[in-house]
């Protein structure tokens, strides 16, 4: 087991994602804010150690949580979190300044001054570094270095990381009172078949971490992602904990399933009689353009074949999944199973984000699925956490 022996607090935390990574790197949650309830309610079941307050940060007095928490300023390893960012510029558009969200990064900066943490990590979605051409990120950067932090920023893909899908997210890393190393951002581990729809360079820098020739070949596949969990009719939800189908049979499996004692959130969805009828004509690695005209959406028998290719798309078992969004609406994603006629469910979707299987998600099944889709993959988490580990221990 992870000894966590260096302390954390997560603002803007959801489910927990990036906590649940944190963990496994050997971090420990004291704290953790976030406004929606039932998100907050997540968390606190799957780290019921921290403090948890369903809040909205802009009302919480930041040198009181510090007190209450019993630590002094600098004291904190990590203040980590996931802010929007997006209009913290100076120079954001009025479309972006009057959305209320975008200014919530301030209020990360808050706690940064009172915590005076010995470092700080934010993620955010690739877009940032694009926004406002730089601005935001340079403003970003900018704030930080008058808090006193050398940060610099990367782009990471999940999938170099062992995580079975194209998700990418830019992460912020920054240390107090000093430059932050080249290392601190981790080395992939994996080569896998993703590419880059975004802006990669900032400032004439390269944003995206390579993998390097060393880097194994091998990257984690749906079917080792989801294989082992128990087989369900499309609609079917049967007992609240399943057993599994088999033995776990590939490392990926093993890992996920340490601690859990049965298969939680795994409940299919209905789908309409509709979309029962399309799945039928979609084989793996199909889409949208395996179906009938006549049984597609009026919308859709108007669109070019080459258009939306991952639209009602039926996973390969070979290969990685769309990147998990919020609703696994097969009309938005590659989310029908490779081999049952349903698409996913929760506990796949997590799989499909690296949540362990003890990782348990309350609510609706709508609001688990917004959870897991919301979610920093904690396979990506973790590595980033290993990294900047050895870094904050060096210093010690």
């Amino acid at each position: 087991m992870t000894n966590n022996n260096l302390t954390m607090i997560d603002l803007f935390a959801g489910a927990g994602g990036l906590s649940e990574g944190l963990s496994e790197a050997g971090f420990h949650s004291l704290f953790a804010s976030e406004i929606m309830p039932v998100y907050a309610a997540t968390y606190q079941k799957n780290h019921p150690s921290a403090k948890v307050l369903t809040a909205d940060i802009r009302t919480l007095d930041a040198d009181q949580i510090r007190d209450e928490l019993g630590i002094e300023r600098g004291e904190l390893d990590l203040l980590a979190g996931g802010p929007p960012c997006q209009g913290f510029s100076i120079n954001a558009p009025v479309r972006s300044v009057l959305d209320q969200r975008n200014h919530l990064f301030k209020e990360y900066l808050r706690f940064v001054d009172a915590f005076a943490p010995r470092a700080i990590l934010i993620e955010n979605v690739p877009g940032l570094v694009s926004f406002e051409h730089g601005a935001t990120l340079h403003a970003i950067l900018n704030a930080l270095a008058e808090l006193g932090y050398g940060a610099d920023v990367r782009i990471l893909g999940a999938a170099y990381y062992g995580v079975p899908q194209m998700r990418w997210r830019t992460i912020i890393l920054g240390l107090r009172g000093r430059n932050l190393p080249a290392l601190a951002f981790p080395e992939p581990i994996y080569h896998a078949p993703i590419k880059p729809n975004f802006t990669t360079t900032f400032d004439g820098q390269l944003l995206v971490k390579l993998p390097s020739p060393e880097a194994s070949a091998k990257f984690t596949t749906v079917q080792e992602a989801i294989g082992d969990l128990p087989l369900l009719k499309c609609g079917e939800r049967g007992a609240a904990v399943k057993e599994y189908a088999c033995e776990p049979m590939c490392d990926y499996q093993r890992r996920l399933r340490i601690g859990s004692s049965g298969v939680y959130n795994h409940e299919a969805p209905r789908l309409s009689k509709e979309n029962q009828e399309r799945l039928k004509y979609i084989k793996p690695g199909g889409n949208w353009t395996d179906i009938p005209d006549d049984l597609l959406p009026k919308g859709m028998q108007r669109a070019r074949k080459s258009d939306h290719t991952k639209r009602y798309g039926r996973v390969t078992p070979d290969g990685l999944a769309s990147t998990i969004l919020t609703k696994c609406d097969p009309h938005w994603g590659a989310y029908f199973h490779y081999s049952q006629d349903r698409s996913f469910t929760v506990r796949e979707a997590a799989r499909i984000q690296s949540f362990p299987d003890h990782f348990i998600f309350t609510g609706t099944q709508g609001q688990q699925f917004a959870q897991v889709g919301n979610a920093v993959p904690p396979l990506l988490a973790e590595a980033v956490g290993l990294a900047l580990k050895s870094i904050l221990e060096e210093g010690k």
